[in-house]
């Protein structure tokens, strides 16, 4: 009895580690765009949401589901937060395991949080740890088993403004890339993001803390998305709802339209209720984004 008993823990024991998810560094030698600095970073639960601030070492979490989609395909995900702190449990880890119940690799990225204390220039820094997240990933595809040309990226709020940025700025390289790997993402997935810099349409706090209270107009252009879509930018599913009153609804809105505009393939659902930062579930109502979305990736060819 006492030898099933040992065998059986030690099962367990094997079957926790299997499952459990390991925390890795973004960058493999040096952080691009850092200064010397102490590492002030902070994790703590409100109301059941991880939050994390002072961000200065990017890192990522791999997702692997236990069956994997014969597509292969894998999602980036990046956290909202409004550029000061990121909620990495409804808006990262949470969305991380719902693609996995359906075989979809997911990756979640902690990236560094805008600070002239521990960066050169606050205003790429996270940009960067979003190039280096696609890199890092395309360049692992095989050994995760991951389709190199099925990798998307997703992100809510400011990290959906991130994601955007990812989308629309993949042209121009702004880490190291020797390999010359493509930094594209194959699609986007954006949920209730913060898409324009425009003074009557952005969030304020997500611009003020990325690139400052006073920018100058070629900044504000330069990272409103929706004046940079070209026809090459990627497919792109967004969610957000008519009464959300951090972002402005018409962010989602003008994005689609220019999507649109430059034959780009996109999909838009708009809730009547929900506000903002509902995660996985909007609960004013029963119809669920994340199905939706799903079903546009199997329509698109991203998963069965």
């Amino acid at each position: 009895m006492k030898k099933c008993s040992l065998i059986l823990f030690f099962f367990l024991v094997s079957a926790m580690k299997i499952s459990a998810q390991t925390e890795l560094p973004l960058y493999k030698d040096l952080i691009p765009n850092s200064k010397p600095a102490e590492n002030k970073e902070k994790q703590a639960y409100y109301d059941g949401i991880l939050i994390i601030s002072d961000i200065s070492i990017p890192t990522y979490t791999v997702y692997q589901p236990k069956v994997q989609d014969p597509k292969r395909a894998a999602v980036i995900i990046i956290p909202g937060g409004g550029y000061s702190i990121t909620a990495s449990s409804h808006e990262g880890s949470d969305i991380a395991k719902s693609f996995n119940e359906v075989g979809i690799t997911a990756i979640v990225v902690k990236y560094r949080i805008p600070s002239e204390r521990t960066m050169i220039n606050k205003e790429i820094g996270p940009l960067q740890d979003a190039q280096q997240a696609i890199l890092t990933v395309r360049e692992n595809a095989a050994k995760w088993n991951i389709d190199p040309n099925k990798i998307g990226i997703m992100g809510f709020s400011a990290g959906g403004h991130l994601a955007a940025s990812a989308g629309t700025h993949f042209a121009e390289a702004f880490i190291p890339n020797p390999l010359k790997t493509s930094l594209r993402p194959d699609f986007m997935i954006l949920g209730y993001p913060v898409i324009s810099f425009q003074d009557s349409l952005t969030h304020m706090g997500s611009r003020d803390n990325l690139i400052g209270k006073d920018p100058s107009k070629a900044k504000k252009d330069f990272y409103s998305n929706e004046l940079q879509i070209t026809k090459n930018t990627a497919p792109c599913f967004l969610f957000h709802a008519t009464d959300d009153n951090v972002v402005k609804v018409m962010n989602s809105v003008l994005f689609y339209q220019a999507l649109i505009e430059h034959a780009v393939k996109a999909e838009l659902h708009i809730y009547q209720n929900g506000g903002h930062g509902y995660g996985l579930k909007n609960k004013t109502t029963k119809d669920l984004w994340m199905e939706s979305c799903r079903n546009w990736m199997r329509n698109n060819g991203w998963m069965q």
